[in-house]
């Protein structure tokens, strides 16, 4: 179990949202992460691609039975790495809070 470290990237509030629904979780549908977090399109891309660069998360991109057009389905995942620093940053928030 990594040392309780606070982490700056995760830290902030839709980053911090997107680990926590990530971390129970195999993977989640991107349209589902947008749409529980009430952001759009390009600033839950944003997000994730921070998140990724630091190989906290990994998208995978899957053509989808259900349509019939040429869009793909981009999955989301916490890599190990990700869990790690999450698991560490709310700990640290825990000391933080005396708890």
């Amino acid at each position: 179990m990594p040392d309780a470290q606070f982490n700056d990237l995760i830290h902030a509030p839709v980053r911090l949202r997107i680990c926590g629904l990530l971390r129970p979780v195999e993977q989640l549908d991107f349209a589902v992460l947008r749409d529980t977090l009430g952001v759009a399109d390009a600033a839950l891309s944003k997000h994730l691609k921070l998140l990724a660069d630091a190989g906290y998360v990994r998208l995978v991109k899957q053509a989808s039975a259900n349509r019939g057009d040429s869009r793909r389905l981009t999955w989301v995942r916490l890599t190990p790495t990700g869990a790690d620093a999450f698991d560490s940053h709310v700990r640290a928030l825990r000391e933080i809070a005396g708890q």
